[in-house]
């Protein structure tokens, strides 16, 4: 049996940068899935905090139409990420509501469970299920899209600062330790995280509902490291630059101060790299993932590359990130795609027998194709 896993397709991205929206980008993707035996969306697949709702949906059906026809009778998986969690709000409601067990490591649901979903989905049948907020692929590799991970981040991203606010804000767990002098845990299961993460994503997707045309763009974390990553220009470049050492130093001191870290000063493209890696691992401690092998999304930085070294959790389980196949020109840098840690495009392959890989489909793709998406 062949799986075949994907991340951070975000369909309907405001910035248009969304590549599987045009045919040429999609065939590689489609060829791939005609020979899977099941497929994973692993988050993000949707992107639901650029535009309205139903603006989205609109952009994301052709793509879950030719999805649906080159599958067959594959089964498919869609796992949300944090871009597309309203997928399953109303899931995850009605849940508590009914006082349901608390959220293990897989969860499924009916697609008729998600609104929203049954909207573009419908061509699937009863083939296509949510699972929430992973997927054992087999017994030893479990894969999620990795939004937990902010949490533990040591970057200033928006959503990890947004959620260290709303957790002190809401205090401790009702059933968490009242010793004044012991130190905070943390979460430890699945429906911790979502206490404190879930409230952010919803404002946000709340915010995206308001926004006019003129509005529509990449959400604050993305501007924020786009505009990091130096850009073509000499302008944008000196605005990286004057962001990295002058502003985002300042605003770290000052959340540091306000107990919304630790995160650190260190905002280099390698830091961010390792900080993601060590967040990702403080995750699978924390839920107690007992696997080989760890497939994760959502930073949109696949690896490991060839020679890269570190790539595991405390525990042993070798990480592998799926990337994303949304085009950002101030990240792809100047090195050859193989060598580019955030060129889009990245499959990650699962058999029955040997370690998860990953294939890069649009290796081929100049910078110029990519730039006239």
């Amino acid at each position: 049996m062949r799986t075949l896993i994907v991340s951070d397709l975000h369909l309907g991205a405001g910035a248009d940068g969304d590549l599987l929206r045009r045919e040429r980008f999609r065939q590689p993707l489609l060829e791939a899935a005609a020979a899977a035996d099941r497929v994973i969306l692993l988050g993000d697949v949707i992107e639901l905090r650029d535009r309205p709702l139903a603006e989205a949906l609109v952009l994301a059906a052709p793509f879950f139409a030719a999805l649906a026809e080159a599958t067959g009778e594959a089964e498919v998986l869609i796992v949300p990420g944090n871009h597309d969690h309203h997928l399953l709000e109303g899931w995850l409601a009605r849940r508590r509501l009914e006082g349901a067990r608390p959220l293990g490591l897989e969860e499924r649901a009916s697609i008729t469970e998600s609104g929203p979903l049954q909207a573009v989905a419908e061509g699937f049948g009863d083939r296509a299920e949510i699972a929430y907020p992973g997927v054992w692929v087999r017994a030893d590799t479990y894969a999620t899209h990795g939004h937990y991970l902010d949490r533990h981040l040591t970057i200033p991203t928006f959503e990890r600062l947004a959620l260290a606010a709303v957790e002190r804000a809401l205090g401790p767990a009702p059933d968490a330790a009242t010793d004044p002098l012991a130190a905070p845990i943390g979460p430890t299961d699945p429906d911790e995280y979502e206490r404190a993460q879930a409230p952010v994503y919803a404002f946000l997707f709340a915010l995206a509902q308001a926004a006019g045309a003129e509005r529509r763009g990449p959400g604050p974390s993305a501007r924020l490291w786009a505009a990091m990553s130096g850009g073509e220009t000499r302008a944008q470049r000196l605005r990286g630059w004057l962001l990295g050492a002058v502003a985002l130093p300042g605003a770290v001191g000052v959340a540091n101060r306000l107990g919304l870290g630790p995160v650190k000063r260190d905002l280099s493209v390698g830091a961010i790299s390792r900080a993601g890696v060590a967040a990702i691992g403080e995750v699978a401690a924390r839920l107690g993932i007992e696997a080989d092998h760890l497939i994760f999304g959502h930073t949109h930085r696949r690896g490991p590359l060839d020679g890269e070294h570190g790539w595991s959790t405390p525990q042993g389980a070798r990480l592998l990130n799926s990337g994303s196949w949304t085009h950002m020109p101030g990240l792809i840098g100047d090195a050859p795609a193989a060598q580019s840690p955030y060129w889009p495009g990245t499959v990650v392959e699962v058999d029955d027998e040997g370690p998860p890989r990953a294939r890069l489909l649009l290796e081929s793709c100049s910078r110029d194709e990519l730039a006239s998406a």
